[in-house]
């Protein structure tokens, strides 16, 4: 029977380090300046004479990172979805409340949920939207690629009145493309047939 192999502890201590280092260090904003730092925390020290971190000589801790983190929050009835992550937000619209069936025409309903991402991205000081529009896979993928796009444009044209010329649009239409549901079910094609409007953080 081989003797029990066991990590030794200095380089449990190590890893320990390399991950609190990865989580908490700022990284560098995308569109700023080459060194320029997002938040105001500080790099997280680590004291190379530390006893428990003990490493092979002349290895040395990789380079610290801040990991994406990712914040969803869905209506009880998956009618509207709201990602936030470190670089964009992303508004989801379920067809049903925005549109009557096979219409491209805003519901009165859905001009007040546009009215509120207009107002985030007045917040957020944004500039560049994207909007894109999807189907289930039911019908002709012709038919869908049409719909979605009609869909994605009578969207950004509420949001342009909201907006005015300050904002720029990317419009685009994806039919049953990248669906986020089961389309074997009608709840995941209730979820599929959205618009998603979307653009960078402050």
């Amino acid at each position: 029977m081989s003797p029990r192999r066991t990590i030794p502890r200095a380089l449990t201590a190590a890893a320990t380090a390399v991950l609190v280092a990865a989580l908490l260090t700022p990284t560098a904003r995308a569109d700023g300046p080459p060194g320029t730092q997002e938040g105001s925390a500080a790099p997280v020290r680590i004291d190379p004479g530390d006893p428990d971190l003990r490493m092979v000589q002349g290895a040395k801790l990789a380079t610290s990172k801040v990991l994406n983190i990712k914040s969803i929050v869905e209506t009880d009835d998956g009618s509207e979805r709201r990602q936030d992550t470190n670089d964009n937000v992303t508004f989801s619209l379920q067809a049903e409340v925005l549109f009557g069936k096979d219409s491209a025409k805003l519901s009165p309903d859905a001009l007040a949920r546009v009215d509120t991402i207009a107002a985030e991205v007045k917040k957020q000081d944004a500039t560049r939207l994207r909007v894109f529009g999807f189907t289930d896979n039911l019908g002709s993928s012709a038919h869908g690629l049409t719909l979605s796009r009609e869909r994605a444009h009578a969207v950004q044209r509420e949001l342009a009145n909201d907006l005015g010329s300050s904002v720029t649009f990317e419009i685009r239409g994806y039919g049953e493309q990248y669906p986020i549901a089961d389309n074997a079910t009608e709840a995941g094609r209730t979820k599929n047939r959205r618009v998603e409007v979307s653009f960078p953080r402050a």
